[in-house]
């Protein structure tokens, strides 16, 4: 008897820009010319939005509100014609991007709600999540084997990030994947610490909270982490320093690489070994960067919001969407070779903190914090208006005494690097999460 799956592998086509540009087990976007890549782009660009606006009422509509039709978009740069999407207007809306039946959705991912509102759903068919999401590789800036043994400590209820590189490592890869999670039901740290034990892996994908956590359990297991073989840990769902970066890196015994992406956008960023930001996977993605307040498209090197075109969603298409993080794109060949663009991080429009009349990013914070040898791995900013300065509950390092004289110390020597009054409050254990760790928290009962 004949599986739906083999009903469904007999019965679809992929959409011709993905047809004609990576049907070759050789060509992959992080090893081709950039002008081939630009030019799928563009090409996918054109035929996703035919479809969106004669298959989605959402696009459709904020198209004719804008004047702007199908054959408006000719080129690349025609991609600023169309409407932005925002968060909200997504909010609470599942199916408002569907340009396919409902019967069609084979999956159905959620946002982790982190920041706040009506949930965000991102629909899925069988053909965007295999097919199509697959077809561009990155054998180069993600060089994971056939012979690999992959962690995947990432959350697999309702986000999408568990799933995500599950696929990745098993159809993607060709690798082994271990699907431990991160923090649910039976994913204790402990419990996966014995499977690394068991099974030596090779690479290890987490967040760098659940990274800390792990090292922790090993700790308290008397496992040494060193002994394992690996060649990298990747580190996503988190904002984290190079400073915490290090850290990790010295923990693991390996070197630790960053992933950016997002429930709605999927994969938009790939560091390399350089550690000099991510490469963006243009395969996958059109990356625009704009005025926050003006929607105008900014140059290569200016500072902005981060907006995403998916160049692989055909059935629930995703067009210039606006992510709320900060960053600006540079365009210079990376020294590991790659040509693919290097997207910069700044941050995020709603996480900065807000202190005496001046914004300041929470990783920057957490980067001249975390290079202070006596700061433990947990703490976290507690911001308060009645306040004239910054707290900083934290743990110290093991062998590190808390006194006064120390808390001074420290606050002296984060004042003189950043210009910011801070006083410390030193804690025997902050509280571990098992979702995404908080590093900023707001008091304004009490000054």
């Amino acid at each position: 008897m004949n599986s739906l799956f083999e009903k469904k592998l007999r019965s679809i086509s992929k959409p011709e820009p993905l047809v004609k540009y990576f049907s070759s087990d050789t060509e992959f976007p992080d090893i081709m010319p950039i002008q081939k890549i630009e030019e799928f782009q563009k090409e996918s660009l054109i035929e996703i939005t035919n479809r969106a606006y004669k298959h989605c009422d959402f696009y459709q509509k904020k198209m004719d509100q804008l004047g702007v039709k199908p054959e408006n978009i000719k080129e690349l740069k025609d991609l600023s014609k169309l409407p932005l999407t925002s968060k909200e207007e997504l909010r609470g809306n599942p199916y408002a991007l569907l340009a396919c039946d409902k019967e069609d959705i084979s999956l159905v991912q959620v946002s982790t709600g982190t920041t706040g509102g009506e949930e965000i759903y991102m629909m899925y068919t069988w053909e965007d999540y295999y097919l199509h999401e697959l077809s561009p590789g990155y054998p180069k800036l993600f060089p994971i084997e056939s012979d690999d043994i992959c962690i995947n400590s990432l959350p697999y209820e309702m986000s999408a990030s568990g799933l995500a590189f599950h696929k990745t490592f098993l159809e993607g890869c060709g690798a082994t994947v271990v699907a431990t999670g991160k923090g649910g039901a039976y994913s204790t740290s402990e419990k996966t610490v014995r499977m690394m034990r068991d099974l030596k892996p090779t690479v290890i994908i987490t967040t760098p909270s659940w990274a800390i956590q792990l090292a922790e359990a090993a700790e308290e297991m008397s496992f040494d982490l060193k002994s394992l073989p690996l060649k990298t840990i990747w580190l996503t769902g988190e904002g984290c320093s190079p400073s915490f970066r290090d850290r990790v890196e010295e923990i693991w015994g390996t070197q630790a690489n960053f992933y950016y992406g997002s429930l709605e956008c999927g994969g938009l960023g790939v560091e390399c070994e350089a550690h000099n930001g991510y490469h963006i996977p243009m395969g996958h993605a059109i990356i625009e960067i704009i005025d926050p307040e003006t929607g105008e498209v900014l140059e290569p090197g200016e500072v902005g919001e981060i907006v995403v075109t998916s160049t692989v969603k055909y059935d629930s298409p995703l067009i210039r969407f606006r992510t709320k993080d900060l960053g600006f794109i540079e365009r210079d060949v990376c020294s590991c070779g790659c040509a693919l663009p290097r997207l910069q991080l700044r941050g995020r429009l709603v996480d900065h903190i807000d202190f005496q009349g001046e914004s300041h990013s929470p990783i920057y914070l957490e980067e001249m914090l975390m290079r202070l040898p006596e700061v433990g791995y947990w703490f976290e900013f507690v911001v308060n208006p009645n306040r004239d300065y910054i707290k900083i509950r934290c743990e110290l390092q093991n062998n590190v005494t808390p006194s006064e004289d120390l808390a001074e110390s420290l606050s002296s020597k984060l004042e003189f690097d950043l210009g910011i009054p801070f006083k410390f409050e030193f804690v025997d254990q902050m509280p571990r999460s098992k979702g995404k760790t908080v590093r900023v928290v707001h008091e304004e009962d009490k000054p």
